[in-house]
């Protein structure tokens, strides 16, 4: 493997690792503080990381089938992701901020506003990981509508995804004019409604926020099965998957690969990385005795949708070059405990990694689509509007 891969980093409190907020170097008491999530970020950055991606979900963490409120020995509660990722912006200079929604309960029309917003603050390094909902807890939340089946879920998702790309479109680039002579601030011709009508929502638009600094933010989802791998293919710029070898690997980029053709995508690029929770330390004895510790802590073995990799740094180089060559272009990486985990992605993986020429040694874009070797997207009401003229 010569190709340099991507690196990302998936922030969940204080770490994947249910009792990782009982760690000594944890700070439990400021989970809920915007420092907090500066300090991670800032530390993801320094690692030359591409993008962290923020956690988020309608309902209270759980780690246990018997559910969220049965549980009082874990971290509870969670600020809104993408409000975190604005915080964090403007703090930050060079990392992509991928923060989580729930497109399920949530309005495209709002979140496509939003994550605009985001990126104008981060001039360019925005993005959204698109996370459905079949949960009845979190629909009662909401209180609209009836639990939908995954296939239904997942269509409905892929509208939604259409829809924030017809609104970042909706305004063409170069659409302020903002001529005080003439008093003139908007070129109407350059606003476009999207007349949206799908099976779930319609959408006039457009919107009110113009086109983002990177025309469109990079839209990323997380698949574990054949729907929402046919999400990736037809939807996403970049899909989270959770492989458990190297041949499992190479099976799900197909899988990805066959779901873009499918939706004419073929010579798009669509990334897919890779999930893991690492526990980490200078020697694998030691971070094996830390991960028993850990699991003696929450009184269970801790089990988690991806592989769950304990050892050193060294060796997780090993592991994801192997991988890599099994087709995936990156990583995200789930410390399992915040600090330890993160520090060591940062201070032992990437310097392990840069000296097998297999990461960057600085940031060489300043947008996390030119990071991430992602075009600029055309607008396509532009488009065809100048082949009508």
């Amino acid at each position: 493997m010569s190709t340099p891969l991507h690196l990302a980093v998936a922030l969940d409190g204080a770490g994947w690792h249910p009792a990782a907020w009982r760690e000594a170097d944890a700070r439990p008491a400021d989970l809920l503080t915007p420092g907090y999530w500066v300090d991670q970020v800032r530390e993801a950055e320094a690692g030359l990381l591409d993008l962290v991606t923020i956690e988020d979900a309608l309902s209270l963490q759980s780690t246990d089938r018997r559910g969220p409120d049965e549980r009082t020995d874990q971290v509870r509660g969670r600020l809104d992701a993408v409000q975190v990722a604005a915080r964090v912006a403007p703090l930050t200079r060079a990392i992509g901020l991928v923060p989580t929604a729930v497109v399920t309960h949530t309005e495209p029309f709002h979140l496509s506003k939003a994550i605009a917003t985001l990126d104008f603050v981060s001039a360019g390094r925005a993005g959204v990981r698109v996370k459905v909902s079949g949960s009845p807890a979190e629909a009662a939340h909401v209180g609209r509508r009836e639990v939908l089946g995954v296939q239904e879920l997942f269509d409905e998702a892929a509208d939604w995804v259409e829809v924030l790309r017809r609104l970042w479109d909706s305004w063409e680039d170069g659409a302020e004019i903002r001529d005080v002579a003439t008093g003139r601030f908007v070129d109407r011709e350059k606003l476009h409604y999207i007349d949206f009508e799908g099976r779930s929502f319609s959408v006039k638009g457009p919107s009110i926020t113009p086109r983002p600094p990177q025309g469109q933010p990079v839209v990323t989802a997380l698949a574990h099965e054949p729907v929402p791998y046919e999400l990736v293919g037809r939807s996403a710029d970049l899909g989270f998957v959770t492989p458990r070898d190297p041949a499992d690997a190479a099976r799900i980029v197909r899988e990805v690969r066959s779901a873009q053709a499918a939706a004419g995508r073929a010579e798009e690029t669509v990334h897919v990385f890779g999930d893991l929770v690492v526990v980490l330390d200078d020697d694998a004895a030691t971070a094996r005795a830390r991960k028993d510790r850990l699991d003696e802590a929450a009184g269970a073995e801790y089990r988690s949708d991806a592989l769950v990799v304990t050892g050193t740094p060294s060796g997780l180089a090993d592991l994801l070059a192997e991988w890599a060559a099994a087709g995936l272009s990156g990583f995200r990486l789930r410390p399992a405990t915040v600090p330890h985990d993160l520090r060591q992605i940062t201070t032992g993986l990437v310097p392990e990694l840069q000296r097998r020429g297999l990461f960057r040694t600085g940031y060489e874009a300043p947008t996390l689509r030119g990071l991430l070797g992602l075009p600029r997207p055309a607008n396509r009401y532009a488009t065809v509007r100048g082949a009508s003229a």
